[in-house]
């Protein structure tokens, strides 16, 4: 109920109750923002424009998903905008589709940390980046991720395949790999 509450009083612009849901979410949010644009500063930037595009947009919030959910995906546009607007040179993409199976394995050597994956995420191409980023580490579907970065389904799971196996071969390259 309170929540609910808050999110109505928010509604009405109330400000105290914006700052409440702000600071509920700031710190996760920026973290997530951050794993994106990689810059501190950037990512309050994201953050700041997130939060206010949320508190602008919240009669569009239905509860289908939690807020949470809902303001995580709006970060998460927010950043890529915010790459988007200064990348410099566009690269045309063609990633040639063809039907690719969906290979769900995962497995990597026990001994290779959480961090050190994340760590060769930020190394791979942009284009497979932050499908996997999405994937891995936000837990978005399929769908969620082509329709947040305006792809589609099948371009998601292209993606998503080859930044796995872009992946472990970056693993496997630092002895890192196993069954690949």
């Amino acid at each position: 109920m309170f929540y609910i509450n808050v999110l109505q009083q928010c509604k009405a612009n109330n400000r105290k109750a914006q700052l409440k849901l702000y600071r509920q979410y700031c710190d996760g949010m920026f973290l997530v923002a951050y794993r994106y644009v990689k810059n501190e500063k950037d990512a309050e930037d994201v953050l700041q424009d997130a939060f206010i595009k949320a508190f602008q947009r919240l009669d569009q919030f239905t509860g289908d998903v939690s807020f949470g959910a809902w303001l995580k995906r709006i970060v998460i546009n927010q950043s890529l905008d915010l790459i988007k607007s200064r990348r410099h040179d566009y690269i045309e993409f063609d990633d040639n589709l063809k039907l690719i199976e969906d290979d769900d394995n995962w497995e990597i050597d026990e001994h290779i940390s959480v961090n050190r994956i994340k760590e060769e995420v930020l190394n791979l191409p942009e284009k497979y980046r932050y499908v996997v980023m999405m994937y891995l580490i936000e837990g978005y579907d399929h769908s969620e991720i082509a329709q947040v970065l305006g792809i589609t389904e099948t371009t998601c799971r292209t993606r998503l395949l080859r930044g796995k196996g872009h992946l472990k071969n970056m693993l496997k390259e630092k002895n890192y790999a196993t069954g690949y």
